[in-house]
């Protein structure tokens, strides 16, 4: 599959079926987010690859409400850092841990996506909970989760999915127009 064909593949499906997840999807996923840049090659990220079924139901636990299709990925992954893991760019108020983590999360998003599963990343969770459970030090900020799992071709979505997650499962939510973010050498303001 070309990049443009992935990117434009790459979807936050909500509906998920089991899949088998192994050592080797974690590492060769993991591997991709290990090339990404970052500032003076600091590699801020940190992940928590959760496929064992204990601790994925444990983790059930610090899901916001309207996440319940959350339960039903093979794994989650746990995206962290710390803002002293990267450059400190005071002066300029730039959170760079952060940046770098998300180009890496994005590239293991598109292989992922890739392989033909879905990787959706959300931020619908309790980071002090998702700390206490899996054993996070305090000083670290959790990101995101990516919760990851297999398509579901079920006809029918479960009664919990909300109408506009039910509408997004069948098409594409509509995307802003390049105009409302997209500046030819001065920026403009449109609003």
């Amino acid at each position: 599959m070309q990049l443009e064909e992935l990117i434009r593949n790459r979807r936050s499906y909500r509906a998920l079926e089991p899949t088998e997840i192994t050592k080797e999807l974690i590492e060769e996923t993991a591997k991709l987010a290990q090339l990404a840049p970052s500032c003076f090659n600091n590699q801020p990220w940190r992940y928590i690859f959760v496929y064992e079924r204990e601790t994925l139901t444990e983790l059930h636990r610090a899901l916001s409400k309207g996440n319940e299709w959350a339960k039903a990925a093979s794994m989650i992954i746990v995206v962290f850092s710390r803002k002293d893991f990267d450059c400190d760019l005071k002066k300029n108020d730039i959170r760079y841990y952060q940046f770098d983590t998300g180009m890496a999360t994005a590239f293991m998003i598109l292989r992922l996506t890739e392989l033909g599963l879905v990787a959706h990343p959300i931020a619908g969770f309790s980071a002090d909970e998702t700390k206490t459970i899996l054993g996070i030090p305090e000083d670290m900020k959790v990101i995101t989760w990516v919760i990851v799992g297999k398509k579901s071709e079920a006809e029918t979505l479960p009664d919990f999915f909300r109408d506009h997650q039910k509408k997004s499962e069948k098409e594409r939510p509509a995307r802003k127009e390049l105009e409302e973010f997209v500046f030819f050498n001065k920026y403009t303001n449109t609003t």
